[in-house]
């Protein structure tokens, strides 16, 4: 055979095959040939395998018990759309080779395997993988330097990106959405691009921050009320429902919404009708409902605190909005946003951070997330008197070296990186998953780096 290129060596492969001698047969031919091979005896164990410890390809055999290999195709691109399968089985009829490459099999080979078929194979998908990688990190980086957004929500890195596409899915439903996340993470953003993206857009979009009211005003607020039904009340007053109508309503922090008024809120939920404070006459509406909060409305639930059909009424569809430590380089970009604005709107010339202040921002763990941000950058524009806005302009203190961290002088970027991923991987116990959120980077590309430091697999303390 031909040389491998590097790329190939050390490729994880995962063998699904319920027979035992054509499992080991595989595993020592292509050990032989300088994969790492992990074995599964259906696909059952396959897809807990590949969901604990992602492989680079996966070979399988197409007719097995319990789960066949089209079956775990199709489960296995459900975790990972780029994973390379290549689907193995003695039944060559054209049938099976059609319905594997339909759910998205790499390739087709049939028993007994022609070895330099299957090793042609390989070398051909963990290829089109590192396209794939290389591709997905351009637009990322594309996708950074234009910040791109959603409908006033900027930033490009993956966790919003995943919550973008959960938006522009349920945008055009009439589904509840609850929208969680700590405060100042921009869940009312969030909300408004949700209205103005569905076919409500040209109707009303009524927030109600129901933390800011007490019960009585609350009630009111939100289902109106009729003349004389309480002191001051001296003329009939439509509520947000009624202002609402045929658009949407967004409540901040509902999980602050007290108990008699969940039950109000549920009935216009179930029954798209409600009655006035002091009323009796049914009024029916139509309004798309979006509510956020900053507790965890479920342990609220377990404790009595807030009703469980109400919260599941509210639950249809969630979106968690990512903290800003967790958004990777959306922190600079969105603190360049902030400065072209508020220099536009101060009638200042500010042309951008100093080195020092740039390393300040992106360092800092943003405990009130992009209100936080925002309000510090408008302050920084507001004092600062250079061309350039320098650490000492930022109303913040500087992150503090963490305990036992080690500086890098000099580094080149490449180590830099390399540190990174493997300091990120030590502290979430070896989790690809939890450290490619963390540093804003696919799984693939983090199983890809770690193929090229000569790892298969993270270990603890790297």
């Amino acid at each position: 055979m031909s040389e491998k290129s590097s790329s190939t060596h050390k490729a994880r492969i995962l063998v699904v095959d319920d027979e035992a001698s054509a499992r080991a047969g595989l595993e020592k031919l292509l050990r032989q040939e300088g994969y790492n091979v992990e074995l599964a005896e259906d696909g059952a164990q396959a897809l807990a395998q590949a969901t604990e410890s992602p492989p680079d390809v996966v070979v399988t055999d197409l007719k097995m018990p319990n789960m066949d290999g089209i079956e775990l195709t199709k489960r296995l691109h459900e975790l990972d759309a780029d994973l390379p399968v290549i689907v193995c089985t003695a039944f060559g009829d054209v049938g099976t080779a059609v319905a594997a490459m339909r759910v998205g099999a790499d390739d087709y080979l049939t028993k007994p395997i022609d070895f330099d078929a299957l090793m042609l194979s390989l070398e051909r998908a963990l290829e089109r993988r590192e396209l794939r990688v290389e591709a997905e990190n351009l637009r990322r980086q594309l996708r950074e330097r234009d910040g791109d957004g959603l409908r006033g929500l900027i930033g490009a890195s993956a966790a919003m990106q995943r919550v973008y596409r959960v938006a522009r899915q349920v945008a055009s439903s009439r589904a509840t959405v609850l929208i969680t996340g700590e405060s100042g993470t921009g869940k009312g953003e969030l909300a408004r691009a949700i209205h103005d993206l569905g076919p409500r857009a040209s109707k009303p979009f009524v927030a109600l921050h129901c933390a800011a009211l007490a019960e009585s005003l609350l009630e009111s607020e939100l289902f109106g009320h009729e003349r004389g039904s309480f002191t001051g009340a001296d003329k009939r007053r439509a509520g947000r429902f009624e202002q609402a109508d045929g658009g949407t309503l967004f409540l901040d922090e509902v999980g602050e919404i007290p108990p008699l008024t969940q039950v109000k809120l549920l009935q216009v939920l179930q029954e798209r009708t409600f009655e006035r404070v002091g009323g009796n006459e049914p009024i029916k509406v139509d309004v798309r409902v979006l509510a956020a909060t900053n507790r965890d409305l479920a342990a609220d639930v377990r404790e009595g605190r807030f009703r469980e059909d109400l919260y599941y009424r509210l639950n249809v569809v969630h979106i968690e909005m990512p903290a800003l430590r967790l958004r990777g380089g959306d922190i600079a970009v969105l603190a360049n946003h902030f400065l072209k604005r508020f220099a536009l709107e101060n009638h200042k010339r500010i042309d951008g951070f100093t080195d020092a202040a740039r390393a300040k921002i992106v360092s800092y763990r943003w405990p009130g997330n992009v209100r936080a941000l925002e309000n510090a950058i408008e302050r920084a524009v507001v004092l600062c008197e250079k061309p350039l806005v320098d650490a000492d302009d930022l109303p913040f203190e500087a992150a503090p070296e963490p305990h036992g961290a080690v500086r890098i002088p000099g580094a080149t970027m490449a180590e830099i990186e390399r540190y990174a991923i493997l300091k990120t991987l030590e502290s979430t116990e070896g989790s690809t998953t939890k450290a490619a959120d963390i540093l804003d980077i696919s799984v693939r590309t983090i199983q890809y780096r770690l193929q090229e430091y000569g790892m298969s697999k993270p270990r603890a303390g790297a």
